[in-house]
């Protein structure tokens, strides 16, 4: 079984004509762009050459609105020169991810090249096994622009000589973002490197978020010496400090709700999860 192959060639004659417009609005998430980069620069270490990798969309869709919000990788074999998908390879993966993602559906596929090719074509009329209408995003890893090297398309079917073709029509898409992704994103982009000081934002926020924590427990532990110098007798009760003390306390059960115990226990579990996960990798 394959699992890549070198990049091919870009075609001609797959391009809807000019005019056509796309019937869905889409947006992206920038999770889905490291995934195929990460897919694409892992399988091009292991072959020692550029190659050509393939992998599903998955997402929400409403109505004319889609939401491209993670991807899976695909596996296929290469038969007299064309690219057929291990769908059985699929349904397994899709099993697999709607049980941890039991919201998101499949919206079309991704692979990496320079423009739609003819071998696309062959590969969207497959995956019409899966979803009659499905995307289909290109990634292209040599791109030199200052803008995302993605373009995304949709199918329709068109008469060309008289015969029904299918042929692709580009899409303008906007990235989605959640707070997370922008952070982890921005730090990746801006990473220290050992040639400059640069700290990515990530790194600020925690530094930040590190010096406010330690403060509070300094002032916390300045609070609690107060409090058992009173008992002690060591210094006169000030009933106005009391009351700011005990008001600060009773605020203090809200962090001992159930929804804060169950969000807890759900994020210790994933980290310690993470942690195995990189230990046994």
């Amino acid at each position: 079984m394959a699992t890549s192959m070198e990049v091919d060639t870009p075609g001609a004659g797959v391009m809807a004509v000019q005019g056509t417009t796309g019937s869905v609005s889409v947006s992206v998430h920038p999770l889905v762009i490291m995934n195929i980069s990460e897919h694409w620069t892992r399988a091009r270490a292991q072959e020692g050459k550029p190659v050509q990798v393939l992998g599903a969309l998955i997402g929400q869709q409403k109505g004319r609105q889609i939401e491209v919000m993670n991807s899976i990788e695909l596996a296929f074999d290469i038969v007299e020169g064309d690219i057929i998908i291990n769908m059985e390879y699929y349904h397994t993966k899709e099993e697999q991810f709607k049980q941890v993602f039991s919201e998101m559906d499949f919206l079309g596929w991704y692979t990496t090249g320079e423009l739609p090719s003819v071998s696309d074509i062959k590969i969207h009329k497959q995956i019409f096994q899966i979803y009659e209408s499905p995307l289909f995003l290109k990634l292209n890893p040599f791109a030199r622009n200052t803008d995302l090297p993605i373009s995304v398309f949709e199918s329709v079917i068109d008469l060309v000589s008289g015969e029904a073709t299918v042929l692709f029509v580009q899409l303008d898409y906007t990235l989605a973002t959640e707070e997370a992704e922008r952070i982890g994103v921005d730090h990746v982009a801006r990473m220290s490197s050992g040639d400059t000081g640069d700290n990515s934002a990530v790194a600020e926020h925690l530094q930040a978020q590190h010096s406010a924590i330690k403060m509070l427990h300094n002032r916390i532990a300045l609070i609690l010496q107060y409090i058992q110098a009173v008992e002690k007798g060591e210094v006169p009760k000030d009933h106005d400090v009391l009351r700011e003390v005990y008001s600060l306390c009773y605020r203090l059960p809200v962090l001992s709700t159930l929804r804060f115990k169950e969000d807890y226990y759900n994020i210790t579990r994933d980290a310690a999860s993470l942690q195995t996960s990189k230990a046994e990798g």
